[in-house]
């Protein structure tokens, strides 16, 4: 007679789907698990975490923090999901959806920035999109543009956060290579300026775009993230239903 099969608790591999347990001291609860993560993970970066390095900082060892999160991944997901309650959606608003929906991304955004981890990894953190936080984001933007019209908002919500998040992870990497240098971002490209005028010389489109006096890197980031966002809902006010 075959022997009866065990039953998985958690079927599903993601903190989402298994019950929350009780702090077993004071002062360690997943809650500050998770915000020292978050800590460690903008100073540090993703490389730099893991279980036992965290430990070390609550003053924990690594088999108290399991009693809380069973694996990275999951500490990941609720890194994750914890940074989400930055952003903000406001109110929908018929009348003036583009600010709107320019509110909102222009919030996930910054947050990214604020975490310049946060975009490179949101595909690759399991379950993610399971968490509360991005629940409630996910939401509101979603009765932002049913509240436009569109009748599928979700179609509508994709291509919005497919450009916020690609532009985002584009602009973090670079920063991060900035903070690297110990410059400001300013000096940084002054720096390099010269470099990429000899090496653009031969190209006549990227010639021009060099020969133009050294830019304010912070503000043509700006000017950037604004023109490629105002493109996505040209292209999405053509979907409206009129």
């Amino acid at each position: 007679m075959a022997a009866a099969r065990t039953k998985n608790p958690n079927p599903v591999p993601s903190v989402w789907t298994r019950q929350k347990r009780e702090p077993d001291q004071p002062s360690l609860s997943r809650d500050a698990i998770v915000r020292e993560a978050v800590a460690m993970l903008d100073a540090e970066g993703v490389e730099a975490l893991s279980m036992r390095k965290l430990g070390a900082r609550l003053g924990a060892g690594a088999t108290s923090l399991y009693r809380h999160v069973a694996t990275k991944d999951e500490l990941m997901e609720l890194a994750l999901d914890e940074v989400a309650g930055e952003l903000r959606v406001p109110p929908a608003d018929r009348q003036d959806w583009r600010g709107a929906v320019t509110q909102a991304a222009v919030s996930f955004r910054a947050t990214a920035l604020r975490h310049p981890w946060l975009s490179s990894v949101l595909g690759q953190a399991g379950l993610v999109y399971l968490g509360p936080n991005l629940m409630a984001y996910s939401e509101r933007l979603a009765a932002l543009f049913t509240a436009v019209g569109f009748p599928d908002p979700g179609r509508a919500v994709e291509p919005v956060l497919s450009y916020v998040i690609g532009i985002s992870t584009t602009e973090a990497a670079w920063l991060t290579t900035v903070a690297r240098s110990g410059e400001t971002e300013a000096e940084f490209v002054a720096r390099l300026m010269p470099a990429a005028r000899q090496a653009a010389a031969d190209y006549g489109h990227l010639s021009g775009e060099y020969a133009t006096g050294t830019p304010d890197p912070a503000a043509v980031r700006e000017d950037k993230f604004a023109y490629g966002l105002e493109v996505v809902l040209d292209g999405l006010a053509l979907r409206l239903p009129r």
